[in-house]
């Protein structure tokens, strides 16, 4: 089973989208391990968005992800980290396809209402630079078996 990060932007807070987001999610069968909301500074945006410090445009990123509170949640499932990036869609609204998050919710490049982890070594690292251990669950919810067939690995 795999876990990953994503982060509801202030875009999705302040347009009142997170249960609609979530629900996407949740449809899908994908379990929430973790979740909390919280206000984020610029020293964890600038380690979260380490590779883009350098560019012209990071100053547009710390205004549009400090503009609000975010939520941070760790789901977890089997291909979580494609199966989220799926649903989220492209990083640019305009180019999202119809039915993903982005292409249904979103126009913009910048405001784009979701992060999600793009591999498994940054779902791990994004995971514990927002989570302590004790703020992930292990569980396996009752539905499992009505979401997964046995040759999907599902857990036990």
């Amino acid at each position: 089973m795999e876990q990953t990060l994503i982060i509801f932007k202030p875009s999705a807070i302040e347009r009142a989208l997170v249960g609609k987001i979530l629900s996407r999610f949740e449809q899908k069968g994908l379990t929430i391990t973790g979740m909390k909301m919280m206000k984020l500074s610029e020293e964890l945006l600038r380690q979260h968005y380490a590779h883009l410090v350098d560019r012209p445009f990071f100053p547009l990123i710390l205004a549009s992800m400090t503009a609000s509170p975010v939520i941070v949640m760790v789901l977890k499932g089997v291909e979580a980290i494609s199966v989220v990036r799926s649903l989220t869609g492209a990083t640019n609204g305009r180019n999202a396809a119809p039915g993903t998050i982005r292409g249904d919710f979103s126009l913009s490049n910048q405001e784009n209402l979701i992060h999600a982890s793009s591999s498994p070594e940054d779902a791990e690292i994004e995971i514990n630079r927002f989570f302590s251990p004790e703020e992930i669950f292990d569980r396996t919810p009752l539905l499992t078996p009505f979401i997964y067939s046995a040759q999907d690995n599902p857990p036990t």
